[in-house]
């Protein structure tokens, strides 16, 4: 029988069942490889404390301190007499409460003396406004007197990323009972790379990352162990990006005084540099015979629909057809009607009135009309229709085109990588592949996480756009504040123009199941979300009375949903009190405020994309933050970065050293496991862009990998079948 290589061996041969079935479930740790590829997150040293004043709310931590005092405080339960033990632990500045209730006193009791340094790990909450640790595990750091822990014996003490049910202290524990096999490691970087960059062995770097004697050793390892993660994941582009040239596409030209050139000769304004420049680049890639796979992001607002559409009317004019997948109903009737709009008679292909050189524009929907729905199919399937605007009602298999040549897909962090593929499935050859975002990405993020696609970037605005003010509303510490909120909603009505007000939840009977389920991991907020029903209420009768106050959520009736929209977007409505369904593509040039109840709920890009809803016409925008967060808390300093920028992409960079970035990798990769624990793609820029160009040569001369066995056992491990497929379908 063939052995098992040694990092391939099963946990609980080495830590036995218990451990190892906590360390598949909480840490998705299975092999001896994957555990000594848990790096610590950081070292205690040791002597020294941890700080204390900057923990994150609802985190699991594990911090190093020393004890203040203990006191027990004895109440009267409901069965008798109850004991509660409250320490006090420091850093020497700042102090953080632990406490210990019921029979679980005895023991910290005894163990937590005055002077005592332990490392604490538990679950960071709050508590009378006050940071508190409920029934944290500890492990005791004792002097020189014998009694040490052997785990501890060196100078730096590893932290590792860990949980409730696994402390810091026994993950090293188990990291030690397998460390040895470290020796077995294959190496993935090729020989010629790592010694001309100076780059220590893979076995020593593992052993330096977990056992380090000095600062220097965790450098040494770091250094080298962001040379696997960038290389390995650059590999797997460039060789994505290789099988992309090798594929055959219909080469996309426009023609001389086609639709293109009569669109436009009708447009009002001119394009700005920005958009020259990226429409460039786009018929440059569209008229090669291979296809094109490109990212353009932009600012809300920056014109990235006009550009789109200017590529899709390119594709018309060779005789092909183009189709644009848009996330969600509201957003694919709103791109409909302003791409309609725009096109004017260029739009209305064969249909009295139409221009000479017009095509059909057809929306396609799951909510549509049996009737419409089959006029639409037969507009595809004869080629009669142009352009298509849709959901994912684009992908089913009842949906023929006569020659797709463009997809065009909205707001790609939306749709699942199934969902494009099976769109660019039915093109007679692969279509060209146009993703469009407005949340702004760093460059390094681009080449990260979309490294398969060329990059776009419109970071202009153009003429016309009005500049938008945004402040955070402490709604618990100063109420005035939120009064004075709404009265600056009635002043904005008053000089004719309408307002936003966005809540994190609907309010009606399925949310109130949803939230029952989520309401254990919710203890620690106390109150829901606001919700759009209620709070739509509220204003009614109270502090927006007499205003026309309509609501839109998901749960609506399509028809309901396109009708409010309508009737907001003709001033027929004051206020719209929403959820997120507004968050991309709602365009209303008059609405020139926004609300943001419960605002540290949302996401900072999220933030970023609501607050771009308002501020589209000729009057400046307002943005208001409503949060009961406490000031010093994360996410009231999040609201605060929001409030002081407009810049996106200064924005992404702070929601990315919030967030770390395996939350947004592991997201956009569909969770490749690896995806990054020493590599930051904010600080590792020079690292990342070295990756790709030494992946992007490597791929050119051996797209097989044959002379890099070690490389080709990386990549397996990192691209399990699913990602496999993932990185497969672009």
């Amino acid at each position: 029988m063939e052995r098992v290589p040694a990092l391939d061996e099963p946990l609980k041969k080495s830590l036995g069942p218990a451990t190892a079935k906590v360390m598949a479930e909480a840490l998705d740790l299975h092999t001896v490889g994957d555990l000594l590829h848990h790096y610590p997150r950081r070292y205690a040293e040791r002597g020294e404390l941890t700080t204390l004043s900057d923990l994150p709310l609802d985190e699991h931590v594990t911090v190093v301190a020393q004890v203040a005092d203990a006191r027990v405080l004895t109440f009267n339960g409901a069965k008798g007499r109850g004991q509660r033990l409250e320490v006090t632990i420091t850093d020497g500045s700042g102090r953080l409460q632990l406490v210990f209730f019921g029979k679980g006193v005895h023991k910290p009791h005894k163990d937590l003396l005055p002077g005592t340094r332990a490392m604490f790990s538990g679950k960071v909450s709050l508590f009378n406004r006050r940071l508190q640790l409920a029934h944290p595990a500890y492990e005791l750091l004792r002097g020189d007197d014998g009694e040490a822990v052997d785990t501890w014996a060196g100078a730096l003490i590893p932290i590792y990323p860990a949980t409730t049910k696994l402390e810091s202290w026994k993950i090293a524990k188990a990291v030690d009972a397998v460390l040895p096999s470290a020796v077995d490691a294959v190496d993935p970087l090729p020989d010629a790379l790592r010694e001309g960059r100076g780059l220590a062995e893979l076995p020593e770097a593992l052993r330096l990352i977990h056992r380090p004697r000095t600062k220097a050793d965790v450098a040494t390892a770091r250094e080298r162990l962001k040379w696997d993660e960038a290389f390995v994941l650059q590999v797997a582009l460039a060789r994505r990006r290789h099988a992309d040239t090798q594929l055959p596409a219909v080469a996309r030209r426009p023609v001389p005084d086609g639709i293109l050139d009569a669109f436009d000769a009708t447009l009002p304004f001119t394009l700005t540099d920005g958009q020259k420049k990226v429409s460039k680049e786009i018929f440059d890639d569209l008229a090669t015979e291979h296809p094109m796979h490109r990212l353009l992001q932009g600012e809300v607002g920056s014109g990235k629909t006009m550009v789109a559409l200017r590529a899709m009317l390119a594709v018309v004019d060779s005789g092909g057809q183009a189709a644009m997948l848009a996330p969600t109903e509201v957003l694919a009737q709103q791109h409909h009607r302003s791409v309609t709009e725009m096109m004017g008679e260029l739009a209305e292909g064969g249909m009295l009135g139409g221009a000479e050189r017009a095509t059909k524009v057809v929306l396609l929907t799951g909510s549509m009309g049996v009737a419409a729905r089959r006029q639409a199919l037969l507009d595809l399937v004869t080629g009669e229709a142009g352009l298509v605007i849709g959901t994912h009602a684009l992908i089913e298999d009842k949906v023929q085109f006569h020659d797709l040549g463009l997809v065009v897909v909205d707001e790609q962090h939306r749709f699942g990588v199934e969902q494009r593929d099976a769109l660019r499935g039915k093109g007679k050859q692969p279509p060209h592949l146009l993703v469009m975002t407005a949340t702004p990405i760093p460059r390094t993020v681009a080449m990260t996480v979309f490294g398969d696609l060329e990059t776009s970037v419109l970071d202009q605005l153009p003429a016309g756009r009005s500049p938008i003010a945004s402040h955070v509303v402490p709604a618990a510490d100063k109420p005035h504040f939120l009064t004075r909120a709404w009265e600056r909603v009635r002043e904005e009505v008053g000089k004719g123009h309408q307002a936003y007000v966005v809540c994190p939840r609907i309010g009606d009977e399925e949310d109130q199941k949803k939230k029952a389920k989520a309401s254990a991991e919710d203890e620690a907020e106390k109150r829901p979300p606001l919700a759009v029903l209620d709070v739509a209420e509220k204003l009614r009768t109270g502090p927006l009375t007499g205003l026309r106050i309509a609501v839109l959520h998901g749960r609506m009736h399509p028809d309901d949903k396109d009708d409010v929209m309508r009737r907001f977007a003709a001033g027929e409505l004051d206020v719209l009190v929403a959820t997120t369904v507004i968050e991309v593509g709602v365009n209303v040039p008059n609405a020139t405020a926004m609300v943001i109840m419960d605002a540290d709920r949302f996401g900072v890009s999220q933030l970023h994309q609501l607050r771009g809803r308002v501020g589209r016409g000729s009057a400046p925008g307002l943005c208001l933050l409503v949060s009961e967060m406490p000031e010093a808390s994360p996410a009231r300093q999040r609201l605060n970065a929001v409030a002081a920028t407009l810049d996106g992409f200064e924005l992404s960079r702070i929601d990315l050293e919030q967030r770390r970035e395996g939350d947004v990798l592991g997201q956009a990769q569909s969770g490749v496991r690896s995806s990054l624990r020493v590599l930051t793609v904010i600080e590792d820029e020079e690292v990342i862009t070295a990756a790709r160009e030494e992946a992007t040569a490597l791929v050119l001369a051996d797209p097989d990998l044959t002379a890099h066995p070690g490389l080709r056992t990386a990549l397996d491990a990192l691209l399990d079948k699913d990602r496999e497929e993932y990185l497969e379908k672009g």
